[in-house]
């Protein structure tokens, strides 16, 4: 049986511009530059330049501006438009400087390509044909550590398929040991212990300390690993001093060989551009957006003109349809777009503004112990930003201060009490955790349990689940792998 019956429902719909502003918002200066650039390209309603900049002559700007009101009185484009004509652009949502100098980048490595630097080597080889391809394939499976975590029963499997290639894991293993025979040390191992053998291999093995670090890496490599040093020098009946030395050697071994080149493509080889720039002067601090070569935007004169134009011709309605609807839509689609960039802009200084000022005494020398505990919800009741957009804000976004560049998200962190009541910023608990680490005894490493104590000594209600949760997050081992000799 069927029943028909009326239901109200409040539906919440983004208008296009509305998804633009959004867009834009996520992404930082390096590609809200690019992003404008294509839309120059793509739209020629939009230009570069100030609005109206070609008009030096204020009497025909004024004699302009008498034409477009009387042009309006007699002409709309809805006279051109039946009601049931709509265009597809008002259906679709498209989810599409001040200091214009070189301190504005800091420029990471851009080295040469990994594995274009070891098919360069190997090809100074003298291999076959066979072991060229099978050379080529191998290093393709080298991953950007300097690792084959691939099994070569698996690579043979893979030829065999792919490349319609027989072979075998002999002939696959004679080839890796050319691999592995190139630069930089340890490339092409299979474990961490392979590679740092590797590596000690290519040391001077007439010193003492380096032999024995070499025994070290091939027989007592797990409790060298677990940092049972007591352990090693009971095996192999050597003192803390011989020990010391040949574990000196192996800290000088690269656990990542192919860490050192990078590849130019990667995130790590690119520019960190600071999206906003903080000077501190004398009256106070000066906060402005990163604009470097962003272009200032403005609706075609040319296009506004030809809009004109058609309302002035009243007989060639129907013939110039398509025409009005065309030049519409790309005018409005340019005035979205400028609306949009604007918005952005005002949106990041509103919210970077409200950063400021809650942070204010940590901007001032950069002290990380004067940072208030901070949450997205503190900032967008501070600007009346609803919490998304101040979350997209901080994202991927950094800032510029007398102090270093640093990612808008650092001034965000979780609150935690004293017993006195004071609120304080995790982050003052972590560089304390950092402190106690980095001052203590070696060969008796602190406890997770004795650092809980330490902060509650200091008057910081904090349980041990928690400390062993912020030294995870500092990348600080557990005590046993910190213990030295």
């Amino acid at each position: 049986m069927l029943n028909q019956r009326l239901q109200q429902k409040l539906l919440q719909k983004l208008a296009p511009q509305q998804i633009q502003m959004i867009k834009l918002l996520e992404i930082p200066t390096m590609q809200i530059e690019e992003r404008i650039k294509k839309e120059l390209e793509e739209n020629p309603a939009l230009e570069e330049g100030a609005e109206y900049e070609e008009m030096t002559d204020e009497t025909e700007m004024e004699e302009r501006e008498e034409e477009k009101d009387r042009d309006s009185e007699e002409f709309t484009l809805d006279d051109y438009i039946d009601d049931d004509d709509i265009p597809d652009y008002r259906l679709q949502a498209k989810n599409t400087s001040r200091d214009d100098d070189r301190k504005n980048e800091i420029p990471f490595s851009a080295g040469y390509s990994f594995h274009e630097y070891l098919l360069s080597q190997l090809g100074f080889r003298e291999l076959t044909d066979k072991q060229r391809i099978l050379g080529e394939y191998i290093i393709g499976n080298i991953d950007e550590d300097g690792y084959l975590r691939r099994e070569l029963a698996n690579i043979v499997d893979d030829l065999a398929f792919l490349q319609n290639m027989e072979t075998t894991e002999k002939e696959l293993e004679d080839t890796l040991k050319i691999i592995q025979d190139l630069e930089p040390a340890g490339v092409g191992a299979r474990t961490l212990q392979e590679s740092l053998c590797f590596q000690i291999e290519r040391k001077d093995m007439a010193q003492p300390s380096v032999q024995l670090a070499h025994v070290i890496l091939k027989s007592c490599f797990d409790e060298f690993s677990k940092r049972h040093y007591d352990k090693i020098t009971v095996r192999l009946d050597v003192s803390e001093n011989e020990l010391k030395k040949a574990i000196g050697e192996i800290l000088k071994l690269n656990p990542k060989p192919g860490g050192i080149y990078s590849d130019p493509f990667s995130k790590s080889s690119q520019a960190i551009i600071p999206d906003f720039i903080l000077d501190l002067t004398e009256d106070g601090f000066e906060l402005h957006l990163n604009s470097r070569n962003m272009p200032e935007l403005r609706l075609s004169p040319v296009y506004s003109d030809m809009l004109q134009e058609y309302g002035k011709d009243r007989n060639r309605k129907k013939d110039m349809k398509e025409a009005v609807l065309f030049v519409r839509q790309k005018i409005d689609a340019a005035k979205w777009f400028i609306d949009a960039v604007k918005q952005r802009q005002s949106t990041l200084l509103l919210a970077m503004s409200a950063v400021l000022e809650y942070q204010k005494e940590y901007f001032i020398d950069g002290d990380e112990t004067k940072l208030r505990p901070m949450i997205l919800k503190d900032v967008a009741d501070m600007t009346g930003l609803d919490i998304s957009t101040v979350s997209r804000v901080a994202n991927s976004k950094f800032i510029q201060t007398h102090f270093g560049i640093l990612p808008l998200k650092y001034f965000f962190s979780e609150g935690l009490q004293t017993d006195t009541g004071e609120e304080v910023s995790t982050r003052e608990i972590k560089r304390i955790l950092q402190d106690c680490v980095y001052n203590e005894t070696k060969r008796k490493p602190l406890t997770d349990e004795r650092l809980t104590e330490i902060l509650q000594e200091k008057g910081y209600q904090i349980a041990r689940r928690t400390v062993a949760k912020y030294r995870e997050q500092l990348n600080i081992p557990v005590a046993r792998l910190r213990k030295e000799i």
